[in-house]
């Protein structure tokens, strides 16, 4: 499968600031790729370097195709209507497809002819992004651009977003802080922790190989694996467990059981791991 991201070393620093650290990792095209991580794990600066507005300190990026950011501050002129900015986007763009852009916003009934500082936060963020489709990525960077939507218009927007990924073959990298949200909408994983990629893989792979286990207080798990996460009380044990068969190994240890896990455990395991939350 071709790669839409090939990431090698690639470090940022500001002064004595390690924002990324010796990152490497390859995202697949013609898909939706959940860019995920606590505030300041990289994410921005990650998005910042591979759309050309960031150099990085060290490393090499490689994309293929036209790479278009979208930041979550949603860069409209004010006093531009709707119609304003899609013509501002067709003379600023080398490639520009008008019909896809005005087809995003008559889904979403936005007026055409309303200047952008007189839309709600959710039409602001409308107008954004069939700017960006406008432009034909073949890379679309998204860094937290629906975070003003309410839970019922986020579904909406991913929902056709994938419309959009199947129908053109672009890839999404979709920055976002609401794990809960990604199920059914993510292909891949790309989870970041102080500034380096600490898990990346396809997500029905991820949700294959790792499982809960719960049983009799003890020092590690009855199966061999990676433990991830580990919580404890006086009289019992949790371990998520990086396995070849996850939930599906068996387990000859008496009191012990297995659970599938959900994108959201795998993301928040990893990540209490990273951040010292041992839960003893």
């Amino acid at each position: 499968m071709s790669a839409a991201l090939e990431v090698r070393g690639l470090t940022k620093r500001y002064g004595s600031v390690t924002a990324l650290d010796d990152c490497g990792f390859a995202l697949p095209a013609g898909g939706v790729v959940a860019l995920v991580g606590a505030n300041g794990a990289g994410k921005s600066t990650l998005m910042g370097i591979v759309s050309g507005m960031l150099r990085p300190t060290a490393g090499e990026y490689r994309t293929a195709g036209r790479v278009v950011l979208l930041s979550q501050d949603k860069p409209l002129y004010r006093d531009f209507s709707v119609t304003d900015m899609l013509n501002f986007g067709r003379h600023t763009n080398h490639v520009w497809d008008q019909t896809r852009a005005l087809a995003w916003l008559e889904r979403f009934g936005i007026p055409l002819d309303r200047r952008c500082g007189k839309l709600s936060g959710g039409q602001q963020a409308q107008v954004a992004l069939a700017v960006a489709l406008g432009a034909c990525p073949s890379l679309l960077l998204l860094d937290e651009p629906l975070a003003n939507l309410d839970p019922v218009a986020r579904k909406a927007v991913t929902g056709e977003l994938l419309g959009e990924v199947a129908e053109t073959g672009m890839t999404v990298l979709l920055s976002t802080h609401v794990v809960a949200e990604l199920a059914g909408v993510g292909d891949h994983l790309l989870l970041l922790s102080h500034g380096r990629n600490i898990l990346d893989g396809d997500v029905e792979d991820l949700l294959g190989q790792h499982a809960r286990l719960t049983g009799p207080r003890a020092d590690r798990p009855p199966v061999e694996g990676e433990v991830v996460h580990e919580t404890h009380t006086a009289r019992q044990s949790t371990f998520l467990v990086r396995t070849l068969l996850g939930a599906a190994t068996p387990l000859d240890t008496p009191g012990w059981t297995g659970h599938p896990v959900t994108l959201e455990d795998i993301v928040l395991g990893y990540l209490r791991t990273s951040l010292g939350e041992t839960g003893r």
